[in-house]
């Protein structure tokens, strides 16, 4: 009983791997993409909010894993495959665009992240994430896109 069992994990493992795999390889599963006008207005968006933190380029501020010594505060991340962001799901990403990092972090977390919600509208805001994630390698979009779902 033990080694049917122990068979049956075995195929059920490499039945969800094979499907991690196709996924990865296919992009299936991902979210589609945004047609181009919206990620031309998302791309609008980022370089006259977020660019001047986050870089022309997504590239984020030099040391951005590491936390500033008089503010003990970290630099703004990437927005590019090198980054975090992809890891977090559509929902996250987006109270923190709208809300700031402090809101959705909590715990006396502190940020130099301010909400745009007062200046963005929820639409512009989901074209900024659009144009960021139309910039991920298929991978990332991927693997983003898996996250998502299961954390609505």
């Amino acid at each position: 009983m033990t080694r049917v069992y122990a068979i049956s994990l075995g195929a059920i493992a490499l039945a969800v791997a094979a499907s991690l795999l196709l996924v990865l390889r296919t992009g299936e599963g991902a979210a589609q993409e945004p047609d181009p006008g919206r990620i031309a207005e998302g791309r609008a968006l980022y370089e006259a909010n977020c660019a001047a933190c986050h870089g022309a380029n997504l590239q984020g501020q030099p040391f951005w894993q590491r936390r500033d010594p008089n503010t003990a505060r970290l630099p703004a991340p990437p927005h590019d495959a090198s980054g975090h962001t992809w890891h977090h799901p559509d929902a996250v990403l987006f109270r923190i665009v709208r809300e700031g990092t402090e809101a959705v972090v909590g715990n006396g977390y502190e940020s130099d992240m301010p909400g745009f919600g007062d200046v963005l509208t929820d639409d512009e805001i989901r074209a900024v994430l659009d144009y960021i994630r139309s910039t991920w390698p298929e991978r990332e979009r991927a693997y983003q896109a898996q996250v998502t779902a299961a954390n609505p």
